[in-house]
Order: structure tokens, then sequence, then C-alpha cells
């Protein structure tokens, strides 16, 4: 297996070419919703391009600011992994409500419905993982009264993301403002 070329995108290092890969968080490509004009849905290191995704897992980082939802309640096809890294976060899950804390592990089997809200007084590190299986990726946004005292309830029962997310800043290729407030700075 070839070792895969990195470049910089502007926001840091991420796969130009395919193969095996060793890259610093620090020196990864970051994505970041703050400072728009519409809501923000935190930032992340995904560690992989739109060119060069991994075909079998979707991994990465993502950081909320207290209060910020990382997206819209819903629930997927596929599992995920979520480890807390550092800072707190509220997990919304299944119409329950439970604080994570630096090392908490939470698996959401497909059909699970969830949403993390940043918590605390400082940024808050989840890494996440999902499966990527050969069945069609499908994804539901149910109305949720708990997720709206949040911020992050869909208006309206929707499996569309473009229309869901109608509202959220779009993610772009740069690190955000907190940056020298992260573990890894």
């Amino acid at each position: 297996m070839p070792e895969a070329q990195l470049e910089d995108s502007g926001s840091g290092l991420a796969p130009a070419s395919g193969g095996w890969f060793v890259v610093n968080v620090r020196d990864a490509q970051w994505l970041t919703s703050e400072n728009g004009e519409r809501r923000p849905s935190g930032s992340e290191c995904s560690f992989e391009s739109q060119e060069f995704e991994f075909p079998q897992v979707g991994v990465g980082l993502h950081v909320l600011e207290p209060g910020e939802p990382n997206g819209l309640y819903h629930s997927e096809n596929q599992q995920e992994v979520f480890l807390v890294l550092s800072g707190e976060c509220t997990l919304l899950v299944e119409g329950e409500e439970r604080l994570l804390r630096p090392w908490d592990f939470f698996h959401s089997p497909a059909g699970t419905e969830h949403i993390f809200v940043g918590a605390g007084d400082r940024p808050c590190v989840i890494l996440m993982a999902g499966a990527r299986t050969e069945v069609p990726w499908q994804v539901l946004y149910p109305v949720s009264e708990l997720a709206a005292r949040y911020g992050a309830s869909a208006e309206g029962e929707t499996s569309d993301p473009q229309q869901a997310y109608v509202g959220f800043e779009p993610s772009r290729r740069e690190r955000p403002s907190y940056w020298d407030r992260l573990p890894w700075a």
C-alpha cells in the first residue's frame, strides 16, 4: 500500500491521494461554521478529503462551544460511536439528557435519535466515528421538544439534510477562533 500524499488545503493537511498516512490533529485540515450569518454547528477535523474519503468508516473530531449543538437531533441507519476527549457536553438521546465528561463513551446503534450540545465553560472535543456500509445512508430528523430547547430540533420532520439544515452556516476550511484553547494547541 502506498503512502498518501497530504496537501495543505488552506486550513491544514488532507489526503490528496489514496493510501496510508499519519497526521497530527494540529496539522490536519479543519472546518468551522462559526462567525457566519446563520446558526453554527461547531468545528471539525475529518482527517479525510472530499476526493479521498475513507470507504468503510468515517472518523473525526468535533469541537463544540458551550451551548452549541453539533447539528440537529436525528437518527441514522448506520451505527456510530463517540468518545468525549475534553470538556463537557450534553447528549440528547432518545428523549433523555445525559451530561458527558472526558472519557465518557456513547454507542449509538442504527436508529438511535441523538445530538450533542456543548456544555461547561470551555470547548468540548468529541471523537466521532461511524460505519460506512454498502447500504445507502439514510437519516431522519424528527421534531423534538427536548432538542428544540437547545436549538437542535428540525422545524418539521424530514429525511432531507438540505431541508433540515437550511438555517445552519455551511462549514468552511478554517481553524476555529478558539484554536489556542484546544488541547493540542
